[in-house]
């Protein structure tokens, strides 16, 4: 005869940081790229870039801003300086190049 005791209710894994909190973190450390955050972090580098974003809206009127050094291409040299959002572009409008430098993410502390 079996008995149908009552399931004890599982215990959650107790997380200190979020991953945000760990970006946040990283980021304070020194400038990273999209992809050091992803490898750093273990999660896809398409996930970084919706956290960055949540961060830079979060962040604007904070502590602490979201900086970002804009991509570059490789070839020519033309930087993507009024480009609004964060992913590293497909190709260069001057010379069609797909060699592109990712930009880089920091978080500073505004006027300084």
């Amino acid at each position: 005869m079996r008995r149908n005791w009552p399931k004890e209710a599982p215990i959650p894994v107790e997380r200190h940081d979020t991953i945000r909190r760990k970006i946040t973190s990283l980021l304070v450390e020194g400038p990273r790229t999209a992809r050091d955050l992803a490898l750093d972090l273990r999660i896809p580098e398409r996930e970084i870039y919706d956290h960055l974003e949540h961060i830079r809206r979060t962040t604007h009127k904070g502590e602490r801003r979201l900086r970002m050094e804009p991509a570059a291409c490789e070839r020519c040299g033309f930087v993507f300086s009024k480009r609004g959002r964060l992913k590293r572009p497909g190709r260069c409008p001057m010379c069609r190049a797909e060699s592109i430098r990712e930009p880089v993410f920091s978080l500073t502390r505004p006027g300084g």
